[in-house]
């Protein structure tokens, strides 16, 4: 059989030479034997792949858990929660805010720590609204995490080896996506094994007869130049008739041209558009929408934090002073509050903006009733990056003021931006959780690829939300994935393509 070695990638002629016709290949093994990078074996195994001379022989899916750096400090101090039974069991009742001012932990942390203990019978709410121990000392799930962590120090856990107790302990310190808030990180491996084929065999026979090593060098330095070293060395082909590059001359980019005829639809409906800066503070970007500052509901945000400076100067008034009598006792709004002591330093900490609802609490101070606005905000939170989720995204954000405004208005409007701006043609409803809107609505779309995902939430601002803000008529409110409306309205299967760099490929899906 004739085969053209010269055209061979040198990853693809070191393995050849180095694997036998019966031996298993992995990409551990590539790792440990050659020294090649994880990306390095994938590359080699698609182009011998497709050239016939491997196969694949067996394919297995693992999970595995990964401490994180929070992880290795909360091996090192204890959890939250054992950190606060330890405190309360030896220094007494004590507030929530006093535990988290005196073992330096975020409010959120004890708040949802202290639930934790509460739940499972080990501390409780005395009658001065302090926190104190109701047992001697922890045991079951809080051991189990305790010793997680600790063999997790030793390297990463596989999810096959633990017990159903350890596996339940795990589920609820692990996350796959926006793990650096959390102590593991969970991490899905595929370990694909090849075997040569006989034709593999013979190209590497091939590979031998014509002395190529893969140590062959693909051009020339000026350093060889200058020592004559090139005059001994051994050099890869240059293929000649290979194609050269395209020259693009330049385009609109497609997703820029869909955010402004998003833009102009909603302007032409009667919406008003608002901006606001990319950097916020915890008043604007949370507490202004009801969040607790102490509330495990804050976790759903994983913000990054402003370096310098670290708090803003001042916060708006009468909206600070509202906003603070709401949280602690309801204020004028009708409600009880949150029943705590409002944190004036925390709340000028300087954040990216996590949420384009930012932006709807601060138009609420300014806006006309009856009235619509909308946004498109960029957003930034920490996460993994796949088809559908991205570190930094847009969200349309928009709400609508009115006496007559009610929740089948909002379902029309969800209605429009699936079917007319995203271009679903199956669109569904989920009730949702969002600490500023009640009711709360997910929409959610299907993908002809992806399959179901979220396109946002919406809802009907609490009154703490807009009372506090100047505003006592129902506002409806939504904040959705403008990123995930394109890929549909583009014809695109991934987050990642609104954003590449060859955007002709993107204009050709729908003739951009």
């Amino acid at each position: 059989m004739d085969i053209d070695v010269k055209n061979l990638h040198p990853l693809e002629v070191r393995l050849l030479r180095h694997v036998g016709l019966n031996e298993a290949i992995s990409a551990e093994r590539l790792v440990a034997e050659l020294d090649y990078k994880v990306g390095q074996c994938n590359q080699a195994f698609s182009w011998l792949s497709a050239k016939g001379y491997l196969v694949e022989k067996s394919r297995t899916k693992g999970i595995f858990y990964e401490l994180t750096d929070l992880g290795r400090e909360q091996s090192e101090k204890g959890t939250p929660a054992q950190r606060i039974f330890t405190f309360i069991k030896a220094e007494g009742p004590h507030t929530l805010p006093e535990i988290a001012s005196a073992l330096q932990l975020e409010k959120s942390e004890v708040g949802s720590a202290f639930g934790q203990l509460s739940k499972a019978g080990y501390a409780a709410m005395n009658a001065e609204n302090k926190a104190q121990a109701s047992a001697d000392q922890l045991e079951g799930e809080f051991i189990v995490t305790a010793d997680l962590l600790k063999r997790g120090c030793e390297g990463e856990l596989e999810e096959r080896l633990l017990s159903a107790e350890e596996t339940s302990a795990m589920a609820k310190i692990s996350k796959k996506r926006g793990a650096s808030g959390s102590p593991f990180k969970v991490v899905e491996r595929e370990e694909i094994i090849y075997a040569l084929t006989e034709t593999g065999a013979e190209a590497k026979q091939a590979v031998i007869a014509a002395n190529i090593t893969g140590e062959e060098l693909g051009s020339v330095t000026s350093e060889m130049l200058s020592s004559g070293s090139w005059k001994q060395a051994s050099f890869r082909p240059y293929g000649i008739n290979a194609p050269t590059s395209r020259l693009i001359p330049g385009r609109h980019n497609p997703y820029g041209n869909y955010l402004q005829w998003v833009k102009d639809k909603l302007c032409s409906l009667g919406f008003e558009e608002f901006d606001g800066p990319l950097v916020e503070n915890e008043f604007w970007n949370g507490d202004a929408l009801f969040m607790p500052q102490f509330h495990s509901a804050r976790d759903i945000h994983d913000v990054y934090y402003v370096k310098n400076p670290v708090h803003c100067k001042t916060i708006e008034e009468p909206w600070l002073s509202q906003v603070a009598a709401t949280h602690e006792n309801g204020w004028k709004t009708g409600s009880r509050g949150w029943r705590y002591s409002f944190d004036h330093e925390f709340t000028r900490r300087q954040v990216l903006r996590s949420q384009g609802t930012v932006l709807s609490a601060h138009q609420l101070t300014k806006a006309k009733v009856p009235g619509k606005y909308f946004g498109v905000a960029r957003c930034f939170r920490y996460d993994q990056v796949d088809a559908t989720h991205g570190a930094d995204f847009y969200q349309t954000e928009g709400i609508v003021l009115g006496e007559d405004v009610n929740l089948k208005t909002l379902l029309g409007l969800l209605k429009m931006f699936a079917e007319e701006i995203a271009g679903a043609e199956e669109v569904k409803y989920v009730p949702g959780y969002f600490p500023f809107t009640e009711p709360s609505i997910e929409v959610h779309i299907k993908h002809p690829v992806l399959g179901w995902f979220e396109l946002g939430g919406s809802g009907i601002f609490r009154p703490e939300v807009t009372k506090a803000l100047g505003i006592d008529v129902p506002v409806l409110a939504w904040g959705l994935g403008i990123d995930r409306m394109a890929l549909m309205h583009l014809g695109l299967n991934d987050l990642r393509e609104l954003f590449t760099p060859n955007i002709e490929s993107v204009r050709t899906r729908r003739g951009n």
